[in-house]
């Protein structure tokens, strides 16, 4: 396997020092109240704990994918429906965010509540899949 990898813990730690930073600067945006980019840091604090749990399990470098539910389904991770239903919609907030056919329209719907609610459940995530690391 070329894809193969020797410091498995170095690179485990890399995905996971990074997603911290980026839950960092998510909880400063909710400050300012940047709800849509705060919740575009919420999808890169789930994508790069999957791609820390990705090189665990696999020991191999992660997939280029943002797409968490098809990265989940390559750790052959149990997830529930509920979860599975989590992680489309928030990887919907990396494309919403990002490309302006999509920015109003998410802008428009990341209301505090809104964002609140999507807050505690990349929370949840996040806790639930450093668990299984």
């Amino acid at each position: 396997m070329e894809n193969k990898i020797d410091d498995i813990e170095k690179i485990v730690q890399h995905w996971l020092d990074s997603a911290d930073k980026n839950q960092s600067t998510m909880e400063h945006l909710v400050d300012s109240q940047d709800y849509s980019w705060a919740l575009f840091l919420g999808h890169l604090v789930i994508e790069k704990t999957l791609k820390a749990l990705y090189v665990k399990r696999l020991e191999k470098h992660a997939i280029f994918s943002h797409d968490l539910l098809r990265l989940a389904n390559k750790i052959d991770i149990s997830l529930t429906e509920e979860y599975e239903e989590w992680l489309d919609m928030i990887t919907t907030f990396n494309l919403n965010a990002r490309y302006d056919n999509y920015k109003q329209d998410f802008y428009n719907l990341c209301t505090k509540d809104f964002t609140n609610t999507w807050l505690d459940k990349i929370e949840k995530l996040r806790v639930w899949l450093r668990n299984q690391l």
